[in-house]
């Protein structure tokens, strides 16, 4: 009796091994795919969304797109939601490729992507901010907490890839990854400073240009690599 039901355990467990290895590799194939789709959807969301309604700009915050106010409020949340499940995805694959450099990065990377992915996309979806910044609800709150959160987060992301290519002797994407760690780290301070009163009416004063342009380059080697990678895999 004791033999047959090892066997039969040991043979649960092979199955159970089996499944985990299809499910993985279906992630590993579509991993990059769907990191992509993310990224690129965000950009081109935030940018065309403002240009289709009445009242939109792209001065205006991404954020502002999803406000109760706003005519593309119902798509600009569903597209939230649907990055954020895009991202969580894609971690697999992302903790993949980098864990043989090295994995405490490639976990610090991840847990980066799985920050924004919920604080920055998700939370969106579910808490709203309002129209102007001097109404303040319980929803909104959590939002900016949120998002602050998750762009923080993201912003060691391409810093991360400049260091990890660099090692992996991958030179151009260690370029590109550092000089767009830079670039985004200034446009995410001039985005911060944007929304001061000394500001205003300045360069300075176009909070949803500089929060577009920070996510562009936050976005940029990440999006490099997907490339690169599906293309090693073909």
């Amino acid at each position: 009796m004791t033999r047959y039901a090892d066997c039969s355990t040991t043979g649960k467990k092979e199955n159970g091994t089996a499944v985990c290895e299809v499910v993985m590799e279906k992630i590993c194939r579509y991993g990059w795919a769907a990191l992509a789709a993310a990224m690129a959807g965000d950009i081109l969301v935030s940018w065309i969304l403002p240009l289709l309604c009445d009242g939109c700009s792209l001065k205006m915050s991404v954020s502002a797109l999803g406000s109760p106010q706003s005519p593309v409020r119902l798509p600009f949340n569903i597209w939230m939601l649907a990055e954020g499940l895009l991202f969580i995805y894609a971690l697999p694959v992302v903790y993949s490729r980098y864990r043989e450099i090295s994995a405490v990065s490639a976990r610090i990377m991840a847990a980066c992507i799985a920050v924004f992915a919920v604080g920055a996309c998700i939370f969106t979806c579910f808490f709203s901010v309002n129209e102007t910044k001097d109404i303040v609800t319980p929803a909104s709150v959590i939002h900016g907490i949120g998002s602050a959160l998750g762009f923080m987060a993201f912003l060691a992301v391409p810093l991360l890839v400049s260091m990890l290519s660099y090692k992996g002797g991958e030179r151009g994407i260690a370029a590109l990854g550092a000089v767009s760690f830079a670039t985004a780290l200034i446009s995410f301070v001039l985005f911060v400073m944007s929304d001061k009163d000394s500001f205003a009416g300045t360069v300075i004063d176009n909070e949803g240009i500089w929060e577009r342009l920070c996510l562009i380059f936050m976005y940029l080697p990440l999006f490099a690599e997907c490339i690169h990678a599906r293309g090693q895999s073909v």
